[in-house]
């Protein structure tokens, strides 16, 4: 087993692309932000494969401060492809506050990192990974308008960007980091609101485009307006306009908010698969 890293995103994308390809829905997260990092939008991305006899076993990516994010091809040779990385990160010193995958690869990488570091594994996020391909068009609407987000908004969706990270409990980002998030994604034309009576009271961004996906991310209410279908009616209108131009549409929820799943499912969208971030805890020494 060997472990191959890569500073060059388009020949690390040679290897993982074809992988990718074959799980274009489950594997979305991980192809999105390789999609990114081939754009030069991402700082020093870690990109790495384990191999065996010219195969590829495993592939690793993360750019910090997000969770390392991993796919195993051969379940047989999972545990000596995550010793392997395992090895690298702590040989080299490097930060995994934190990783994210389908649930039982994760849980099987946080066990084995565990067990060499003293540091146990807690749940950030207990997710849902959901698949559109088309919206229940019976769905009873909310009242309001759907556009897209202006420069007069930027203000407002800070706030809302701020909410959304603390909400879902990402790492945290300081006012500046949320302003520059969303002027990119305003400029982007990627965040759409809806309006009821001329006051926005949801947004929803597209993210992670792909050759036949596309990820619905940011979905928000806040407080003052939730309870009243905005979140949902926003989100089927938006899927079904993103629907135009791919084949499915994807999201992630979290398991533990009923609520969120249960909406998302009267729209269309169908549960494929669970997955977790699981964060570690590093024990001070006394």
């Amino acid at each position: 087993m060997k472990i191959m890293f890569f500073d060059d995103p388009f020949k690390f994308a040679a290897k993982a692309e074809p992988i990718l390809s074959e799980g274009e829905d489950v594997f979305s997260l991980f192809n999105g932000v390789l999609q990114s990092i081939k754009a030069g939008m991402v700082q020093e991305p870690l990109m790495a494969t384990a191999e065996q006899h010219g195969n590829v076993i495993a592939l690793f990516q993360m750019t910090p401060p997000f969770p390392l994010n991993m796919i195993f091809t051969d379940e047989q040779q999972m545990d000596a492809a995550i010793d392997g990385m395992i090895d690298y990160i702590l040989s080299n010193d490097l930060a995994l506050p934190s990783i994210i995958s389908l649930k039982p690869w994760a849980e099987r990488f946080a066990a084995r990192w565990s067990a060499q570091t003293n540091q146990p594994s807690k749940t950030i996020m207990d997710q849902g990974l959901y698949r559109l391909d088309k919206v229940d068009e019976t769905l009873e609407k909310s009242p309001g308008t759907f556009r897209l987000a202006q420069e007069s908004d930027k203000p407002l969706l800070k706030k809302w960007h701020i909410g959304f990270i603390e909400d879902t409990q990402m790492p945290e980002v300081t006012p500046e980091q949320a302003a520059e998030w969303v002027a990119r994604a305003v400029e982007r034309e990627e965040i759409v609101l809806w309006e009821d009576n001329g006051i926005p009271v949801a947004c929803a961004k597209q993210a992670r485009p792909s050759q036949n996906s596309i990820t619905v991310s940011f979905v928000y209410t806040p407080t003052e307006h939730r309870r009243k279908g905005y979140a949902r009616t926003l989100v089927a209108d938006f899927s079904a306009k993103l629907l135009n131009n791919y084949e499915f549409c994807m999201l992630y929820t979290d398991m533990t908010n009923p609520t969120s799943n249960k909406i998302y499912q009267e729209i269309g969208y169908k549960k494929i698969a669970d997955s977790v971030q699981l964060g570690f805890e590093v024990k001070e020494d006394r």
